[in-house]
């Protein structure tokens, strides 16, 4: 009896693709955002996907976080093929499942910091008091408790971030998802915030950080690289070049 190709190479895989292909089409022309994308990341890994702007980042951003469909390939996620998914089963898969931080923050203006770190407990119907308590944990961890009852405009960049990453972590999901998380901070609140992703690692999280800055991507344990829509390497993170 042979084993199953897919069970083998799937592993212990968070993500396993097979031959992406994404194209954005217009009247007069078509653009190949990706080609051919094969990548693997397993459980709990940290992996950059790094390259200049339009080598496709935020296409495979979006497909890996199950939020636009490849024209071609496939994606599983947890070993669940999703090209079959309609898409009330993909928000399905991906709730509390996966996690997304992004570079311009998207808080909730009318809403204070405490309130927009609940709202996905809320949305996974969390009682009263486990969002009190998954709350006051991670208020404490990443020591923004006295931030609380502020707004986002009340905030720094930095603090607006965390507010993101602490939004991002409190329903303990599987994976989670990283648009160039920095680039709206300086030098050094963009280390703390890969610091603070280093830790969210090492507590047991998958994360994909996406990043057009080699500085950053060192943070990470492996570096995918992206250019003109396809893996140039897949490697070491010092065995790259942006």
């Amino acid at each position: 009896m042979f084993a199953c190709e897919h069970c083998c190479t799937k592993m212990n895989k968070m993500i396993h693709t097979r031959d992406l292909i994404k194209r954005y089409k217009t009247d007069n022309y078509s653009t190949d955002a990706l080609i051919n994308i094969n990548i693997d990341i397993n459980k709990e890994e940290f992996v950059a996907v790094a390259g200049p702007a339009g080598s496709g980042k935020t296409t495979l951003f979006n497909i890996l976080g199950l939020m636009v469909k490849p024209d071609s390939g496939e994606v599983w996620f947890l070993d669940k093929k999703t090209s079959n998914l309609w898409d009330k089963e993909l928000t399905n898969l991906r709730k509390g499942k996966i996690s997304y931080i992004f570079r311009h923050f998207n808080l909730i203006d009318e809403l204070t910091v405490y309130q927009n770190i609940e709202l996905p407990l809320i949305y996974l119907k969390y009682k009263k008091k486990e969002r009190k308590e998954a709350l006051s944990q991670i208020l404490k961890k990443l020591k923004i408790e006295h931030k609380k009852e502020m707004f986002p405009n009340q905030l720094t960049g930095l603090q607006q971030q965390i507010t993101c990453i602490a939004r991002a972590v409190v329903t303990k999901p599987s994976l989670i998802l990283a648009d160039d998380p920095a680039g709206n901070l300086n030098s050094e609140g963009g280390r703390e915030i890969l610091e603070l992703l280093t830790d969210v690692n090492e507590d047991g999280h998958t994360v994909v950080l996406f990043t057009s800055s080699a500085a950053e991507a060192e943070k990470a344990r492996r570096v995918i690289q992206l250019f003109d829509g396809h893996v140039v390497t897949d490697a070491k993170k010092d065995n790259f070049i942006i």
